[in-house]
């Protein structure tokens, strides 16, 4: 039995029966007898099918809201953003099923011509920190390729995956198309990744457990696309608006209590603007409210578990440039903190996944670049700059999957989101993710008489 906590609280909210390697069996054999059936099924219908699921996650907007608010301890404003955007996917990948083409290649003496076939069986790994939204980035280019799917979601947080496991099947999709398991990842997540009839695995998580995954899925040589961690350099050069980078730099990290691989954790500031930007920073994070996740105008929560906490804690030593507030009382709270820190320690270079910022100086545009690229990670990062010219040899320079000129955001339905180096490979979200979800058949067709 594993037992789902509210992290504001500490309260039960619910017991789950967790399930082992026979229920994971099990839904591989759900999912595989529904393949034929659903990859059968005409692109409109299918499509209308995601579209049908898309409307009743908006339908269930609130009701979904506060359970990943409630399960995640995140504000519920954020939870509602999220869910908001969970059915923007599931309406984009609708709209793709029947624009995911292949193609006619002129060749001598006949015609050549590609198909994108589904894959058969794939199993979907998601984490803690995003638990339904993540979910919809697999789900939605998954199904709409004409795959059938077993979910796993984090133990620690299933409550909204179990929910949408239900929405599938209300919206019309057929039974063992989508499966919902709840177990252990060393235990589900381990045979999903094992099983012989499971053609792929798509998943998100920490990247010494996604070096696991592709340990596990060699034997079979199944198909992978992962999602890992990272720690994004958010740099901020001179000439740039300090007022404006500053104000936005305390979301970049401390979304989601800094849960969140995309977190610009490294501020790189020019060295002639770093005393100014470092003040304006301290002032916009001193505003950040942090408090109970169900309260309107809270923007962070606490952080997931107090294992957690302990870790987090474990990379400030020392008197931070700014340490913030927290609630008193139940709830594994982290204050938002910022430290002024160098390349080589160890805040600066290992993943923190908490609200801790480390601020360093740069001298010139290629110290910028030299140090936003040592890193074993790659997937986020923004560039502060009015020179035009510059924002984009920067752009280029830097080794990561996903950035942002003079903005902190990394996510949208319809453009790809994946890393570089030990942040991982694939990508999700856009048209790019129906890739990770398919094969090219090639076929020629002779005309010679």
């Amino acid at each position: 039995m594993s037992t789902v906590l509210n992290p504001a609280t500490e309260e039960t909210l619910a017991e789950i029966e967790s399930a082992g390697v026979e229920e994971a069996d099990a839904a591989v054999a759900r999912a595989k007898a529904a393949y034929p059936a659903w990859r059968a099924v005409a692109p409109t219908d299918r499509a209308r099918l995601l579209r049908r699921l898309a409307t009743l996650v908006e339908e269930h907007h609130e009701e979904l809201s506060r359970i990943e608010s409630r399960n995640v301890g995140k504000p519920i404003s954020g939870a509602r953003g999220e869910v908001a955007m969970v059915a923007q996917v599931f309406h984009f990948y609708a709209g793709a099923v029947d624009k995911h083409h292949g193609e006619t290649i002129p060749v001598a003496g006949g015609v050549d011509m590609t198909f994108r076939e589904p894959l058969g069986v794939v199993g979907l790994i998601t984490p803690w920190n995003f638990p339904l939204n993540i979910a919809s980035w697999k789900l939605g280019p998954a199904l709409a390729c004409g795959n059938t799917v077993v979910l796993k979601p984090a133990e620690l947080t299933p409550l909204s995956s179990v929910r949408l496991g239900e929405l599938a099947l209300e919206a019309g999709i057929p039974e063992g198309v989508v499966n919902v398991v709840v177990g252990k990842g060393s235990v589900v997540g381990q045979r999903l990744i094992e099983h012989p009839d499971v053609a792929k695995i798509g998943f998100t998580g920490s990247t010494e457990v996604g070096q696991q995954v592709m340990r596990g899925a060699a034997g079979t040589i199944k198909r992978v696309t992962l999602e890992l961690g990272g720690k994004s350099a958010n740099v901020v050069f001179a000439d740039a608006d300090l007022e404006r980078a500053a104000a936005s730099a305390p979301y970049s990290v401390f979304d989601n209590a800094g849960q969140d691989c995309c977190a610009r954790s490294r501020v790189l500031v020019e060295r002639s603007a770093y005393d100014r930007f470092a003040e304006l920073f301290v002032a916009a994070t001193g505003k950040l409210k942090v408090g109970d996740p169900e309260d309107e105008s809270s923007e962070m929560g606490p952080l997931i578990s107090a294992q957690h906490r302990e870790t987090v804690a474990s990379f400030v030593d020392g008197t931070p440039l700014f340490r913030g507030e927290v609630p008193e009382g139940k709830g594994f709270w982290y204050p938002a903190t910022i430290v002024e820190a160098s390349t080589a320690d160890r805040v600066a270079r290992d993943e923190v996944f908490g609200p801790v910022a480390a601020l360093i100086p740069f001298d010139d545009e290629a110290d910028a670049v030299r140090i936003a690229n040592d890193s074993q990670y790659g997937l986020s990062g923004s560039i502060w700059t009015r020179d035009g010219g510059r924002a984009l040899r920067v752009a280029r320079a830097i080794e990561t999957g996903v950035l942002s000129i003079n903005s902190n955001s990394s996510v949208r339905a319809s453009t790809p989101f994946g890393g570089f180096k030990q942040s991982g490979f694939g990508r999700e979200l856009g048209m790019h993710a129906l890739a990770g979800y398919s094969e090219v058949k090639n076929v020629y067709y002779s005309t010679e008489a």
